[in-house]
């Protein structure tokens, strides 16, 4: 019912063939929707995409790789996980020199 809820709104406001929604890959088999979303998705104007991990609904959603840690646990830099890890180092930096005693010192 939500799939289709959704669907109607997208089809009121103009299908455009980026319309689509995420769903648990374990939910595909016990999917059941009516003929106009299946025809829809078989015409390509909306999409289901089952995903088995957040990661593939990021890049879904995102068109940017999430990306795979290294033997490091380091992420590639052009990933969403490494630029998330790389903005979460900055602001751990960031805390650590705020929270650092002589750096806060006024003379």
């Amino acid at each position: 019912e939500k799939i289709e809820g959704f669907f109607d709104l997208c089809r009121a406001r103009g299908l455009s063939g980026k319309h689509g929604v995420l769903i648990p890959a374990s939910n595909i088999d016990n999917l059941m929707l009516r003929s106009d979303v299946v025809e829809a998705v078989k015409d390509g104007l909306f999409s289901v995409y089952p995903v088995t991990h957040v990661d593939e609904g990021i890049e879904i959603l995102t068109g940017i790789p999430a990306g795979s840690p290294d033997e490091n646990d380091r992420y590639p830099d052009n990933t969403i996980n490494g630029m998330a890890m790389e903005k979460l180092r900055e602001m751990a930096g960031k805390l650590r020199k705020f929270s650092s005693p002589e750096e806060n010192e006024e003379d």
